[in-house]
């Protein structure tokens, strides 16, 4: 599988738009419905908002603008508050938030936009099976999250690594929690997260989508949180000996589509990942035949199997840095393969920069 192919913003610029969901039943027939800006249960219906607030009320989501703590974890039972009182009506709130939720799943009661996101589980299901490992495996601490605005659209560029992308998962788990405005992180991923059956659909319920200049552009006009990871698979897969040596970010693609849509690029680093998997080994026969990237070899897998799936668990840190804006560059801008260029290589430094002191302030890989 050539790079090419598969890394977000490359060489190659990709100009197809993401696969869409299908609209079906009535909806699929009725040109107006395909044009609604959400989905009934997979085809496309607003929900009435009277609908979901007496049900979002009893599953204890937090109100809008209130961001979410570290800790401020959402769950489908109900209040954290309510956790210990089965007496006086916690268990009752759980349940009756649980059965609301399932309800609405069964009936088709909930919205999902065309790029196939859906937010409510992504809150109230995605977002509390990653917290666990995000909270108290990784311990994750996230510095500069104010630097991401708190409206209209921003495109975060953070560095790749780790051999399997949990990064991005955690990324995404940082703006979710930690950002004041509650903003969501829409991550832009390789192909072949869309060809893998069951991660496909899970990766279009979180908000993933293929990683295409136009996609992107529509993210950002609409005034989503867009992330992008430009090494690909050069920076997920290289050997451990190159750790928090940033690889080739293309030829400025992301650049170009934050200056058409005139949006911020917010520089982001991430120290703990290239630790998770030391990678001291690369099968290539392997890879060729299962038609992957490449085939880690680390001190673990696939010597002790399954077992030797599980990451090292590393502490971790994220930090957002100051905003470069594109706002001011005329319309002709994206097209000046120099403008581009310089602007790659001031984000690449920044990213960079901000690794080795990262890696300079932290005590331990494990503390």
């Amino acid at each position: 599988m050539a790079d090419a192919k598969v890394i977000p913003f490359g060489d190659e610029p990709r100009t197809r738009r993401a696969a869409r969901p299908k609209a079906k039943d009535a909806a699929a027939k009725d040109p107006k419905a395909k044009r609604a800006s959400g989905r009934k249960g997979g085809a496309l219906a607003p929900v009435p908002e009277q609908q979901t607030a007496p049900d979002d009320a009893v599953l204890g989501a937090e109100p809008e603008g209130g961001g979410r703590g570290a800790t401020g974890s959402v769950d489908l039972a109900g209040p954290a508050g309510s956790a210990g009182e089965p007496g006086a009506g916690g268990w009752d709130r759980r349940i009756a938030g649980g059965l609301a939720f399932l309800r609405r799943r069964l009936t088709g009661d909930y919205e999902v936009d065309e790029f196939g996101y859906d937010e409510e589980l992504t809150d109230k299901v995605l977002m509390s099976m990653i917290r666990p490992i995000y909270e108290k495996y990784f311990r994750v601490e996230v510095k500069g999250v104010e630097n991401i605005p708190s409206e209209g659209g921003a495109l975060i560029v953070a560095n790749h690594s780790g051999t399997l992308p949990l990064d991005g998962l955690m990324l995404q788990a940082a703006v979710h929690d930690n950002h004041p405005a509650g903003r969501h992180l829409r991550l832009l991923a390789a192909d072949l997260v869309f060809m893998l059956p069951v991660v496909n659909e899970l990766a279009r319920k979180a908000g993933h989508t293929l990683a295409c200049a136009e996609d992107a552009e529509e993210l950002l006009r609409r005034g989503e949180v867009v992330g992008v990871m430009p090494e690909g698979f050069k920076g997920i897969g290289k050997p451990f000996s190159d750790r928090y040596k940033l690889q080739r970010f293309g030829r400025g693609g992301f650049v170009s589509t934050a200056l058409r849509a005139g949006a911020p690029i917010v520089p982001c680093s991430i120290v703990g990942a290239e630790e998770i998997y030391p990678m001291i080994g690369n099968s290539r026969t392997l890879a060729r035949v299962l038609g992957i990237p490449y085939f880690p070899i680390t001190p673990t897998f696939p010597w002790l199997g399954p077992l030797g799936a599980v990451p090292l668990p590393t502490k971790w840190t994220i930090q957002f840095g100051e905003p470069i804006p594109t706002a001011g560059y005329p319309a002709e801008a994206a097209e000046d393969p120099m403008l581009m260029f310089n602007l790659t290589d001031q984000v690449r430094e920044q990213i960079q920069h901000t690794l080795y002191k990262l890696l300079v302030q932290r005590r331990s890989v494990f503390f």
